[in-house]
């Protein structure tokens, strides 16, 4: 059954979280995929999310990403959540802010955990708790010219 057995054996000062941050610059998945690396893990989950260029059967020309002063502080704490109910090794998650475009990365996140399933489910909940506690907010262009506040929590 996932998520069960004895409490994971955290070293002192060894951190499960290696980046929780929001940021305004370009996300690398390397980057990320790299900060999740442990020899304990059998499995590893990553997840991105890109800028498309059609929503809801319109065209999209851009985002724009805006987020609360909290929302770093918040995502810390989505995570730590999910670190204390899986035998998470390592998890990393970035999400950027400001205009992006078709194609550019929004979003990435990667769990390492000792089994692919442990991994698989403390990913989807990463990123779906991300998107649902987090104070992000996203503003979308569309080729007519109008835009629309879309998927705010």
């Amino acid at each position: 059954m996932l998520g069960t057995g004895p409490p994971r054996a955290i070293l002192p000062g060894m951190d499960v979280i290696r980046i929780a941050e929001i940021r305004d610059t370009p996300l690398s998945v390397d980057e990320v995929f790299a900060a999740v690396g442990d020899p304990s893990a059998g499995g590893t989950d990553l997840f991105v999310g890109t800028v498309r260029n059609a929503d809801s059967g319109r065209s999209v020309t851009a985002l724009e990403y805006s987020a609360h002063p909290s929302a770093q502080a918040e995502l810390r704490r989505v995570m730590e959540k999910i670190a204390a109910d899986l035998p998470v090794r390592a998890m990393a998650a970035v999400h950027r802010v400001g205009r992006l475009e078709i194609g550019d990365l929004a979003v990435v996140v990667a769990v390492s955990c000792p089994h692919r399933a442990e991994a698989f489910t403390a990913c989807r909940r990463l990123i779906d708790e991300l998107k649902h506690e987090v104070p992000i907010w996203k503003l979308q262009h569309f080729v007519d010219g109008d835009s629309d506040w879309v998927g705010a929590c």
